[in-house]
């Protein structure tokens, strides 16, 4: 080691020297770099960099833990875990340093590659990684309550539930003057995912009262417990929640639980301020589980059409958008029928859809529908295809995808037809070669596809008129 770090200490002078040689030819921000006024590790967070201020070189102390953590770096990235074990044991030494500015963030460094380095270590324990945790918790009481959720984390991904609900439950009552109230987001983390840990446990017991049978005096006590998990789960989740911000798996959570002891009223609120609150972040998935409980509530078309139509405004390519399209369907309003029309184009429009089978068999349908009603129908046709034209052809329509979809999918090609030799025409590439194909194969079934085609053959030159 001793051999290892008159190596590094080397280099680092012989660096120093070439950029004062230099100084002239550089700009004064360079200068500061090549001093080795701050390093550079591109996948620790910004923190762990130490820019100097002012120019100020590093001691000679601090430039070899600079290289040593650079070393450690490379390590981890080689997963050579051994190597970055034995480098930590000289890294740590960064604690003796005299900078308040390196000692504040160095127990954060040491915790993080720490426990990387236990998490996958051949012959690290949990023990270990338990006593290691300890360490830095009384090492920083800056980072108490963040080294306690981590911890926590860890002990989950090692399957010690228990050992990981008591960390949080300790964490949860410690006070240290005001690093409480500077910790507080730390703290509301902490009691959600201890109300996730109940609700765990809450789930563990509401299959064993599905298993017991007709013992009532077992299952009484069993529900009895379920309750009291009930009331701290939802005391924690509620209190995380409330907090503007994405809390999908709190939420799902809380809403469980709600709903199995039938406060749907509650339910709905969470779920309806979730999704609405402009306090909270854009979310499209807190529209996704307001119109599932809609939907499980049996609520009117109205209200889930309202829910999916703010879910098709965010992610329009939702897998959703099928059901929104159904719903659109069984209403008689024309505005709804024009919206179903655009929901599944702009589906169409992703490449995720382009396989779709259900996509363009409504799509097919509504084509059909279209050309047996109004000219104002026929209007919405034109306008979503005018915005289509000039790409769509070459995205969906082209004679090596009807090949492709004709080996592949003959289901598939034997829907896109109909759309492509209405809105293209009977001369469209993929219309001649998926009937010229289908005609041989299954006559009875492509040749009214064919005929219905041309019998349409003027809505391609109607709708090209610009």
């Amino acid at each position: 080691m001793d051999d290892f770090v008159e190596a590094l200490i080397s280099e680092r002078v012989a660096a120093e020297n070439n950029a004062e040689d230099s100084a002239e030819d550089i700009s004064p921000e360079a200068t500061v770099n090549a001093l080795g006024s701050g390093i550079y590790l591109p996948f620790l967070p910004r923190c762990f960099n130490y820019p100097q201020p002012g120019g100020q070189k590093f001691s000679e102390f601090q430039n070899v833990k600079a290289d040593c953590l650079n070393c450690i770096h490379d390590a981890l990235l080689q997963s050579d875990w051994q190597r970055a074990a034995e480098l930590m044991i000289s890294y740590v030494e960064i604690l003796e340093n005299n900078s308040y500015r390196i000692w504040m963030v160095a127990p954060e460094i040491i915790w993080r590659i720490g426990t990387e380095i236990l998490q996958h270590h051949p012959r690290s324990n949990i023990s270990e990684a338990n006593q290691f945790a300890d360490r830095i918790k009384s090492l920083q009481v800056k980072i108490y309550l963040k080294v306690c959720l981590e911890h926590a984390f860890q002990l989950l991904c090692s399957g010690f539930v228990d050992e990981a609900y008591q960390n949080l439950v300790l964490a949860e009552s410690w006070r240290y003057g005001d690093q409480v109230v500077l910790q507080e987001k730390e703290l509301k983390l902490i009691q959600g995912y201890r109300g996730l840990l109940d609700y765990y446990k809450w789930l563990k017991k509401k299959r064993e009262v599905l298993s017991l049978g007709q013992d009532s005096y077992s299952e009484s006590s069993i529900q009895q417990e379920m309750y009291s998990l009930y009331r701290q789960a939802k005391v924690s989740l509620k209190e995380v929640i409330k907090i503007p911000g994405v809390w999908d798996p709190f939420v799902i959570c809380y809403v469980d639980l709600l709903e199995h002891y039938e406060e749907y009223e509650e339910a709905r609120e969470v779920l309806n301020d979730y999704a609405y609150n402009p306090e909270y972040p854009s979310n499209p998935n807190a529209h996704v589980y307001f119109y599932e409980f809609l939907k499980r509530r049996g609520e009117s078309r109205k209200t889930q059409i309202s829910a999916l139509q703010v879910l098709h405004e965010l992610v329009p390519s939702h897998e959703l958008m099928l059901e929104l399209f159904v719903l659109l369907k069984k209403t008689k309003s024309s505005r709804n029928h024009k919206l179903r029309l655009q929901v599944i184009f702009e589906a169409l429009d992703f490449a995720g859809w382009k396989e779709n089978v259900k996509a363009w068999r409504c799509l097919a349908e509504q084509i059909v529908e279209i050309l047996q009603s109004s000219q104002k129908q026929f209007d919405w046709l034109k306008k979503e295809w005018n915005t289509r034209k000039d790409w769509w052809p070459a995205f969906h329509f082209s004679q090596f995808l009807a090949k492709r979809n004709w080996q592949e999918n003959a289901n598939l090609a034997s829907e896109k037809v109909l759309v492509a030799g209405v809105l293209l025409g009977k001369d469209c590439k993929y219309f001649k070669y998926i009937i010229q194909q289908g005609c041989k194969a299954k006559k009875k079934k492509f040749k009214p596809l064919k005929k219905f085609v041309k019998h349409h053959s003027w809505v391609s030159s109607r709708l090209s008129d610009t």
